[in-house]
């Protein structure tokens, strides 16, 4: 499904679904009411101007909600300009807390700021349900997916917009069809005109228009319909379409645990298994307080508005306010947890799965075996073996289960579905990854928790390139 909310890959060819849409919606929009006006005998006749009034509002609405839905920008992170060498070093000798915009001196518990994630392409710090966009090429501030009918991000900023926007179209494909265009087949052929002779009804070309109307507004309703409940189920959810991903991958990630996946633990019985503990979604506050958030406002009576309903916006403060820290529910033991860890990405994070927690275990059982005591020259032999065969596996970057269970022919039944390509990664039951909403999966592979002294060199690097 995210395939064709995204669209294709290509930015020239996305260029081409602004127009398409608005040619679409003119077509069913305004060329139905002139054939309705104009067409003899097509019964019940021309329409009322009560007809006409409210379809018009409705498609002023539509126009509206899809011009700002387009327009308005997804958000993004600004952060304060390059420093001087001297400042920096200045800078490190200073206490975390009051160096970093993703620390604060004091912090709610159930508040989470933005953490140590570093985005290569921004060359920045990447808060806490930002992503980088690979159409957009910057962080989206709680990006939901990249959508071509709009040529924009639906984010933080633009999802009241967005979610208006499918409002106004539903109801008004619902008002073309139920109103509109259901008495006009009925007359066509169920009620007594339909008995009349060919001559006295509608021509050729009105009927064939007819039916266009007919087929190509059954199609768009039964998309925006479908897109409409995906999105008010995110909007009551507090849930952006990466994340419910991203909690389908971690509901498969414990189920394969649970099974005795491969990430159980590397390098034999040497190595401890990797931990896979539930992270319950933290962003979940109730209904109303997660529909009140996404809106920027408690006021009901805007939420639906298409002249004046707007919607939150960045805090221009580095790494406080909107934007920037997200109130959680409180229901994991600390804040900041989601996105929960992904094995896999961790195992294929550095060369041969350095980064692995399991690689780490095996350096230090390695180095706990040179000044061990060993009873006999036997059990010494036993434990070089173990480690020189442990060491081969590691360069090969295989997992030390797959190749001395070799389960490599039974993943598929745990649940922990890859594409069928040479690239790495993991898909869920609709065969989505993460670039099929608009991610930059590049950015994305390397932004998992970074140490605040790495954080300081890579901002400092950056800055003296820009010098």
């Amino acid at each position: 499904m995210a395939g064709i909310l995204t669209g294709p890959a290509s930015n020239s060819l996305q260029r081409l679904f602004i127009p398409a849409a608005c040619v679409f919606i003119f077509f069913l929009g305004y060329t139905s009411q002139w054939l309705f006006n104009t067409a003899e005998y097509l019964e019940p006749g021309p329409m009322t101007q009560r007809e006409t009034a409210i379809f018009n509002v409705l498609l002023v609405c539509l126009w509206l909600t899809y011009y700002k839905s387009c327009t308005v920008p997804p958000g993004q992170y600004t952060f304060p300009p390059p420093q001087s060498n001297d400042d920096d070093d200045k800078k490190d000798n200073i206490e975390p807390s009051s160096t970093t915009a993703s620390s604060t001196t004091k912090q709610s518990p159930k508040q989470s700021t933005t953490p140590a994630r570093w985005c290569k392409k921004c060359a920045a710090p990447k808060p806490l349900r930002a992503h980088h966009c690979r159409h957009c090429g910057t962080c989206i501030p709680k990006m939901d997916h990249h959508c071509p009918w709009t040529g924009n991000c639906v984010s933080l900023q633009t999802f009241p917009h967005f979610f208006r926007l499918l409002v106004y179209a539903n109801l008004a494909l619902a008002y073309l069809h139920c109103i509109l265009l259901y008495p006009r087949f009925r007359a066509l052929f169920w009620d007594d005109s339909s008995r009349l002779p060919a001559y006295l009804g509608p021509s050729i070309p009105a009927m064939v228009h007819l039916t266009l109307l007919g087929l190509l507004g059954g199609l768009a309703s039964l998309g925006m319909g479908v897109l409409l409940i995906t999105t008010a189920r995110s909007w009551v959810l507090n849930q952006t379409m990466i994340e419910g991903w991203e909690v389908e991958r971690h509901e498969a990630v414990l189920l394969r645990a649970k099974k005795g996946g491969w990430w159980a633990g590397d390098g034999g019985t040497t190595t401890p298994a990797l931990r896979i503990d539930r992270v319950e979604f933290p962003y979940d506050l109730g209904f109303f307080a997660n529909m009140a958030q996404a809106m920027g406002t408690r006021n009901i009576l805007s939420w639906l508005d298409p002249l004046v309903g707007g919607g939150p916006t960045v805090s221009a403060e580095v790494g406080k306010g909107t934007g920037w820290e997200w109130e959680e529910n409180g229901f994991n033991d600390r804040v900041g947890m989601w996105p929960p860890p992904d094995p896999d990405k961790m195992r294929r994070s550095g060369p041969a799965g350095s980064t692995w927690p399991g690689a780490a275990a095996v350096s230090r059982a390695e180095i706990e075996s040179i000044d061990h005591k060993w009873k006999n020259p036997q059990e010494e032999v036993a434990v070089f073996r173990a480690r020189q065969e442990m060491d081969l596996r590691r360069r090969r970057g295989e997992s030390g289960v797959i190749a001395e269970l070799n389960e490599g022919e039974e993943l598929e039944d745990l649940d922990y579905e890859y594409v069928e390509s040479d690239e790495p990664g993991w898909t869920n039951s609709e065969g989505d990854r993460l670039r099929d909403y608009g991610v930059d999966e590049d950015a994305e592979e390397d932004d998992e928790d970074v140490p605040l002294g790495e954080l300081l060199r890579r901002r400092k690097a950056y800055d003296n390139s820009e010098a």
